[in-house]
């Protein structure tokens, strides 16, 4: 009996764990530093385009910006990516209004984090 009871816990435990790592519409998250050279969970362009393009020639104007999850996308694998824009507005070097994020592996690689 008590096997199953703390099985149960345990679970509970577990389910609770899950549905709040659940993104949702409106969430505020936050653009830390990549770990390499560039975002990989993140959409960002590749820095060559934006030196093409005569925008910021790297991606420090995008580090600590808040962001707000527009839209959140299942694919038929089971991962979960979100859209994200700007909370101030404004766009992602100055010509991207949204990117697409790739959202638990963003989360485990810290690209991006919750707003506490």
């Amino acid at each position: 009996m008590k096997k199953l009871f703390f099985t149960l816990v345990f679970f509970g435990f577990c389910f609770m764990l899950s549905a709040q790592t659940e993104p949702k519409a409106g969430d505020e998250l936050i653009i830390n530093a990549p770990n390499a050279q560039t975002y990989n969970h993140i959409k960002f362009p590749k820095p060559n385009i934006l030196i093409k393009r005569g925008t910021v020639t790297g991606y420090k104007g995008v580090y600590k910006n808040k962001v707000v999850v527009n839209e959140v996308i299942t694919d038929n694998k089971g991962n979960t990516y979100v859209i994200l824009k700007k909370k101030d507005g404004s766009k992602f070097f100055g010509y991207l209004s949204k990117v697409k994020a790739n959202y638990a592996k963003a989360i485990e690689a810290n690209e991006i984090a919750m707003v506490k």
